[in-house]
C-alpha cells in the first residue's frame, strides 16, 4: 500500500513520532512517503503562511500528524487541510501531539477537526491517536499510536 504521512511539526515532537511510524510501516512492507508541511509564522501578528503543501494524489492512504496549539488543531495543518485536493476513495488516519494531559484540552477537538476535514474531502477515516507529550507514559502512548496506525 502507498501511504502518505503528512506532518506539520514546529518543535520536532510530532515529527519524531511520525518518523517512528514511518519506520514501522516500512517494516511491514508498505511504501511510505513522509512529507512535511512547512509554514512561516509572523512573530508580531501570529499569522501563518504555508510554504509547502504536499500533494496527496499518489497515495492509497494518508496519515495526518499535527500538534495541538491553543486548545485546537495547529493553524498550519488546519490551513493545509482546507486546500488539499479530494481524498475520495482514500483511507485516512491521524494523530496529534499535545502538551497538556487531558484530551478535552484540545486533543479531542483537534482529532475531530482533522476527521471532519477528511470526511468533507471524501476520505474514509480509519483511526486516530493522541500523544500527551508532558505525560510520564509518553513512550507507551507513542507505541500505542504507532501500533494502531500500522493496523490500517
Amino acid at each position: 500500500m502507498k501511504i502518505g504521512l503528512i506532518v506539520y511539526s514546529e518543535t520536532g515532537n510530532t515529527l519524531s513520532v511520525a518518523q517512528k511510524l514511518e519506520q514501522a510501516l516500512k517494516a511491514t512492507g508498505h511504501l511510505v512517503t513522509l512529507a512535511k508541511i512547512e509554514a512561516d509564522r509572523d512573530q508580531k501578528t501570529g499569522a501563518v503562511t504555508l510554504k509547502s503543501t504536499p500533494a496527496v494524489d499518489a497515495y492509497d492512504t494518508v496519515i495526518f500528524a499535527s500538534p495541538v496549539q491553543g486548545f485546537s488543531l495547529a493553524k498550519g495543518m488546519s490551513m493545509y487541510l482546507t486546500q488539499i485536493s479530494s481524498l475520495s476513495g482514500k483511507k485516512a488516519a491521524c494523530f496529534i501531539t499535545k502538551q497538556l494531559k487531558a484530551n478535552w484540552m484540545g486533543g479531542t477537538k483537534a482529532i475531530r477537526q482533522i476527521s471532519d476535514s477528511c470526511k468533507e474531502k471524501g476520505a474514509d477515516i480509519c483511526t486516530s491517536g493522541i500523544v500527551h507529550w508532558g505525560s510520564n507514559t509518553r513512550n507507551a502512548e507513542i507505541d500505542d499510536v504507532v501500533r494502531k496506525l500500522c493496523a490500517i
